[in-house]
């Protein structure tokens, strides 16, 4: 009965209902009896717990747009549960147990939510799930003090922090050194630099750390005799007294603005990222920091593909300039497997198969969805797939299958009115195509009778980014020479 009690009212029936059951029930049969106040009924259903997936290989974090089932709805296994933005796209993940969705612990619109984090807990058919247990979080460990504490200082005393002298000269820190002396309240002028040209380092500033933990801080001369009575506790000071910003300035972080008030000169706004937009910074500055960018560049005459793509516009078969340099792209690669290749972190690696990226801008970020085996794909078939990839990179849906393992990436800004531009590589690729706008110009050539006329040009400029370690200057040069030949003659492609 005294587990009864402190269930609430439901136990205190179940309580009375097995008391009267159990009149008369000899007492070997007690045992069962005394299971039954420990079962799940009573004490609450054992929950199966729902971790954030990891939904693709470079997730590593993603946020819950919406839950697509609401607690207290049966599920069953491959029923979507919630739609989870990762750092590529917008998936659906399925549940793979049967039950009941119990509680929601992780809330549409949660960003930032490590993988493995318990999102959502479950319980079998046929339990009660307003009763789930709630697993308590995990508690993080406690932070160790910065400086241990001294024996001979008094329980009582608070640390004052020391105002920095101001010399004649002015006083030279490193980052480091300025945060832990300004954290600690020390004084940098009783640092001993030993940096170039008196700068205080970390260690100096450390050094001096040791010390005013190990006897107190420093006491001015007249007062060399110490008092048998503990000062008093020093009122709190502001985080850069005035005189530490004499003895050395700092630049000043612009406030925050407050939304529906009018903005003061020097404020910013703060506004949230996605998950796509983080990763994408995240790679960038993976790629500009460990690849050894290699640049080339080239003009084309597209004469040849504007005239065919008249023809076949009268046939009503519409397909753009970027199609057509997809499938240069790819043609070439054929015909240059050198190129085709990737680095990892075993080395270089030789690709049997070639599948083109497209950048494909969005409001979330730049995304590259692939389009594969485009060496052996029609003109005509490679622009179906363009535009059906672009769309569901517009919208968010693409699948983890259709912008993984590409080869070779191409990012075309020619409708923006770009004449040109060098592109990021997208790794572990090790080539990126950046495609700028058509432009007609004149050039020199002769007549049918030999004498010098002039004719326009439908020039383009590619520039190709290449990956120093395993793409030297000359190969690009190659590549980007027979890439032209390739798209000069659009014909030609057909039959490779």
């Amino acid at each position: 009965m005294a587990a009864s009690l402190r269930l609430g009212s439901r136990g205190i029936l179940n309580g009375i209902k097995l008391i009267r059951t159990c009149r008369g029930i000899p007492q070997s049969h007690h045992g069962h009896y005394r299971h039954y106040f420990q079962s799940q009924s009573l004490f609450g259903a054992a929950p199966m717990k729902v971790m954030m997936p990891a939904l693709s290989p470079t997730m590593e974090e993603g946020r819950v747009l919406k839950w697509l089932k609401k607690e207290g709805e049966s599920v069953s296994a491959g029923d979507a549960l919630c739609e989870i933005e990762t750092d590529k796209a917008v998936i659906s993940m399925d549940s793979n147990e049967d039950g009941i969705l119990a509680k929601i612990l992780i809330e549409e619109g949660s960003q930032s939510v490590r993988l493995g984090t318990l999102i959502a807990l479950m319980v079998d058919e046929g339990q009660d799930w307003k009763q789930v247990e709630i697993p308590a979080p995990e508690s993080a460990p406690a932070p160790l003090p910065s400086t241990p504490p001294s024996s001979a200082a008094p329980t009582g005393a608070v640390s004052h922090k020391v105002e920095p002298r101001v010399g004649t000269g002015q006083l030279r820190l490193s980052p480091a050194a300025r945060h832990i002396l300004d954290t600690h309240g020390l004084d940098p002028g009783q640092a001993k630099p030993s940096g170039p040209r008196g700068l205080i380092t970390k260690e100096d500033a450390l050094n001096l750390l040791k010390q005013t933990g190990s006897r107190g801080p420093a006491a001015p001369k007249a007062a060399s005799v110490p008092s048998a009575a503990p000062q008093p506790p020093q009122p709190s000071q502001p985080a850069h007294p005035a005189s530490t910003s004499q003895a050395y300035p700092r630049p000043s972080i612009p406030p925050i603005s407050v939304p529906g008030k009018p903005a003061a000169p020097g404020m910013f706004t703060e506004f949230p990222s996605s998950n796509v937009r983080r990763v994408i910074a995240k790679r960038l500055t993976e790629s500009k920091t460990t690849i050894p960018h290699s640049y080339a560049s080239i003009d084309c005459d597209l004469g040849a593909v504007q005239q065919l793509r008249m023809d076949l516009a009268k046939d009503a078969i519409k397909v753009s300039v970027n199609d057509f340099i997809i499938k240069a792209a790819a043609i070439t690669l054929k015909e240059m497997p050198e190129v085709n290749v990737t680095w990892s972190r075993e080395g270089p690696q030789s690709l049997g198969s070639i599948h083109i990226s497209i950048a494909v801008a969005t409001e979330k970020g730049l995304l590259t969805p692939i389009i594969r085996d485009a060496a052996t794909k029609g003109v005509q078939e490679i622009a179906a797939n363009a535009r059906a990839l672009a769309q569901k990179a517009r919208d968010g849906k693409l699948l983890p299958e259709e912008y993984q393992g590409g080869s070779f990436s191409i990012s075309n800004l020619g409708m923006f009115g770009i004449s040109g531009f060098s592109a990021v590589i997208n790794p572990p690729q090790a080539c990126i195509l950046a495609v700028g706008r058509l432009r007609p110009e004149l050039s020199p050539c002769l007549d049918s009778d030999g004498s010098p006329a002039l004719r326009q040009q439908q020039l383009m400029t590619v520039s190709l980014s290449s990956d120093g370690r395993l793409i030297d200057d000359q190969l690009a040069a190659q590549f980007l020479d027979k890439f032209r030949a390739n798209l000069e003659r659009p014909q030609r492609m057909a039959l490779i």
